[in-house]
């Protein structure tokens, strides 16, 4: 490895040793460079990096015979030849955004004056312009001219770089298939959203259980911890699919052996639908009586003859656990069939559409 390094050259090397107030890294000679550690740490004196940790660093100078480097250039070591540098290489740059111009913001860097465009400070959550006048942020020089008399910066390519090196983090961490952890941040009624140490995944209401949910609010509440699954993750544009439900056993596991075919059963009629009555047979379990096997004339608008929570006695016909269908029939009790086949006998001669016995609609079809 080199033994010298020209100002702001950027370099990837290794953490070997984090001190009080040092982050030292792995060279290749006999002395290590050296880091400030305030420059990573957070308003607490943490750090997210470790020992072994890879990282980018530009160099800034000697310091005591030692290589000094940084995460990003300073004022005070921003001269007019460190930030041509700078603009060559890529390096971030520290800025005081003094004030608002037209079209944008002027930022000191060092003694340098430059200008930042309002398109280029922030990133997704803008801010009023007076919101940034006073602050320190981190920039990188877009555009270097005539000695840095004409130097445009952008805070929003910085931004948008932590943005994707986080992204790319999370994308290896969070695999399809992976059960996770997360709280809710927000409910829509299409589903929530979950956070997962800062992203925001979604939880589709047809997602959260096998069992119907119509109201999300009635099964989740902001800030409540849930565990799921990741069923889809499109990281190009950033979208990640959960689900509850794929950590349910399939309620449909034994529905055939618990209604075989001819199982009497009083059901409850959980939806009125055009074509016929969903009833329910157990947690997450419908069956369907269609219309042509109902004591109706064809054409009747079952919304008005039956409800949901209506208790109707039907018989299983058949199950198929693959497309989680089960094919039910009305019963009709023998006092109903002994009735029906008398007004048949006694009515036989008349027209059905005069006169209407649903029992003798059913018989007959």
């Amino acid at each position: 490895m080199k033994n010298q390094y020209e100002i702001g050259e950027m370099i990837e090397t290794k953490i070997v040793a984090i001190t009080n107030d040092t982050i030292f890294l792995d060279l290749g000679l006999k002395s290590e460079g050296f880091l400030d550690k305030a420059e990573l740490a957070d308003e607490n004196g943490n750090v997210s990096v470790k020992e072994g940790d890879s990282i980018k660093v530009y160099f800034v100078g000697n310091q005591h015979d030692e290589l000094h480097f940084t995460t990003k250039l300073k004022g005070q070591n921003a001269d007019k030849g460190v930030l041509e540098n700078a603009y060559k290489n890529g390096v971030p740059v520290e800025g005081h955004v003094t004030k608002e111009i037209k079209g944008g913001f002027e930022v000191m860097v060092g003694t340098t004056r430059a200008f930042c465009p309002y398109s280029q400070m922030g990133y997704r959550q803008r801010k009023e312009p007076a919101e940034y006048i006073g602050s320190h942020r981190v920039f990188k020089i877009t555009e270097y001219k005539n000695e840095g008399r004409n130097v445009i910066v952008s805070n929003r390519v910085i931004l948008e770089e932590q943005a994707n090196a986080e992204l790319t983090k999370l994308a290896q961490s969070l695999q399809v298939g992976e059960v996770v952890t997360g709280k809710v941040k927000s409910i829509e009624s299409y589903g929530a959203f979950i956070d997962l140490n800062g992203f925001q995944a979604l939880l589709p209401v047809s997602e959260i259980s096998h069992v119907r949910v119509d109201d999300v609010n009635s099964v989740l509440k902001v800030g409540q911890e849930i565990k799921a699954k990741i069923i889809k993750a499109d990281w190009a544009h950033e979208r990640v699919s959960l689900s509850m439900k794929e950590l349910e056993s399939d309620p449909w596991d034994g529905i055939k052996e618990k209604f075989p075919a001819g199982t009497q059963i009083e059901g409850v009629v959980s939806r009125v639908a055009d074509f016929g009555l969903f009833i329910s047979l157990a947690p997450a379990v419908d069956g369907l009586v269609h219309i042509s096997k109902l004591p109706v004339e064809r054409n009747t608008n079952l919304k008005k003859v039956y409800k949901p929570g209506d208790k109707l006695s039907v018989t299983v016909d058949s199950v198929d656990t693959e497309q989680k269908r089960v094919s039910l029939s009305p019963v009709v009790s023998n006092e109903e069939q002994d009735n029906a086949n008398e007004y048949l006998s006694s009515h036989k001669d008349d027209d059905d559409g005069y006169s209407y016995n649903p029992f003798a609609a059913l018989l007959k079809k």
